[in-house]
């Protein structure tokens, strides 16, 4: 039978007044204070290139008829995660590091965490189905419409958002209901589930259990089908008779393995510092980490999945640049 942690747990279980705090204040980046401007200014203008591309994206291929290909409604579904991804911790983030705003309400603060860690797990799904959707294009192109039909797509999108709503309620709730009696100042830029449960009076270990036990498994599953598919599809590719054809397809999958390893490696490597390394590594820099995973997808898909797609490209020169020019111009 456990013992009381403290004096605090041997009152009412549920004296919200002693366990729940109206606010946390966020630190930001612990140790980088004197660059807390420059990191205003990068954060800001990553954040309007986010917003401005996946935005760009939606509104494309949400306008034009000729783009109802699998892969351009994940990109439409990618782009939307991807603004929620980043509007939830970066205007955080800039008034931190701007103006020193660092108060943020209990329900607000756990609202950020539910968002933050859904939106990262629908992510990685929508990358293994983008993954897919290339393997079935470029490995099997005269069933792809067979294969990939439209309620195909349908059930692939619901059960990504299914999984990462089950996977990810548990752990907001467990957080969430922990008895917060000591300090209330948050040693990170936003409220990332591990800084926020190390400052409870109960144990968090079973909710950093469950965190790490979650993303391994998702990220797992995730990663290793993404990884056979792309080896199924270099294989493909190595096939072909044409080296012009070879090159697009190696420079697009290139690009692609690049994002994905900008998703993967910052976050992963987080989570596990935080178990495994926190003393060997500095806290600035596991904050950095945490930090990348959220703020760099978001800014660098639109460039990568979007202006490298050739019907896209096209549409956006035409939405952007032609109603300046003379129509003959823009054929």
């Amino acid at each position: 039978m456990r013992k009381a942690a403290s004096p605090v747990m041997l009152g009412p279980p549920h004296n919200h007044s002693m366990e729940t705090p109206a606010t946390f204040f966020l630190v930001g980046i612990p140790g980088l204070q004197s660059s807390y401007l420059w990191l205003a200014i990068s954060l800001s203008a990553m954040y309007t290139i986010a917003l401005l591309g996946n935005s760009l994206i939606m509104t494309v291929i949400c306008m034009d008829s000729t783009l109802r290909e699998p892969m351009f409604g994940f990109l439409c579904v990618l782009a939307a995660v991807g603004i929620v991804m980043a509007s939830s911790v970066v205007p955080k983030m800039v008034s931190i590091f701007s103006s020193g705003h660092s108060s943020i309400s209990f329900s607000a603060c756990f609202t950020q965490m539910y968002f933050v860690h859904a939106a990262t797990a629908v992510e990685t799904g929508l990358l293994l189905a983008m993954a897919l959707d290339r393997y079935v294009a470029i490995c099997k192109p005269l069933h792809y419409k067979s294969i990939l039909t439209p309620r195909v797509m349908l059930g692939m999108s619901a059960t990504i958002t299914i999984r990462a709503v089950i996977s990810m309620t548990p752990l907001s709730w467990m957080v969430s209901h922990l008895p917060f009696c000591g300090s209330h100042v948050v040693p990170h830029s936003y409220c990332e589930h591990m800084a926020v449960a190390k400052l409870a009076c109960a144990d968090p270990m079973p909710s950093c259990f469950y965190s790490l036990i979650s993303s391994s498994i998702i990220v797992g599953f995730d990663v290793t089908f993404i990884a056979a598919s792309y080896i199924l599809i270099l294989r493909a590719v190595f096939g072909l008779s044409s080296k012009n054809a070879q090159w697009k397809a190696l420079s697009t999958c290139g690009s692609h393995v690049g994002v994905m390893a900008l998703y993967y490696l910052p976050g992963m490597v987080s989570v596990y510092v935080s178990w495994l390394g926190q003393d060997s590594v500095p806290l600035h820099t596991q904050v950095l980490l945490a930090d990348l995973y959220l703020v760099f997808p978001p800014t660098l898909n639109p460039l990568i999945y979007g202006l490298r797609t050739k019907q896209i490209r096209e549409r956006i020169w035409s939405l952007l640049i032609c109603p300046f020019h003379n129509s003959s111009l823009c054929s």
